[in-house]
């Protein structure tokens, strides 16, 4: 089981910006898609954005272009810079890792994003 633990998350104003991370351990890192999900109170856990090992990136409709999900492979660990929040933006985010091998992806704790109108 991957271990990851995020930080960053808190409070913004609507069109600031606020930046995840998430560190990954007792893994081979480099063989993991590694994502970010949100989830609204009452919502099912949405994906937001995925980075495959190579760093190819993929994000939900509402997000691209706000959003940028970088990855360190020599640090173990991603990003989720968030700009221009919205209201919207407001939930619960997991970090989230997964590889073919693997049965079951793995996640982290949340953090909470809260963005004020």
């Amino acid at each position: 089981q991957v271990q990851l633990v995020e930080s960053g998350g808190g409070s913004a104003q609507s069109g600031g910006s606020l930046s995840l991370s998430c560190v990954a351990s007792d893994v081979r890192f480099s063989d993991y898609t590694m994502g970010w999900y949100r989830q609204h109170p009452g919502k099912e856990r949405d994906m937001v954005a995925l980075i495959t090992p190579e760093g190819s990136a993929e994000y939900e409709d509402t997000v691209n272009g706000r959003f940028t999900i970088p990855r360190d492979n020599d640090q173990n660990i991603i990003h989720l810079q968030m700009n221009s929040l919205k209201p919207e933006d407001s939930a619960i985010y997991y970090c989230n890792a997964k590889a073919n091998y693997v049965r079951h992806p793995s996640w982290g704790q949340g953090t909470q994003v809260i963005v004020a109108s």
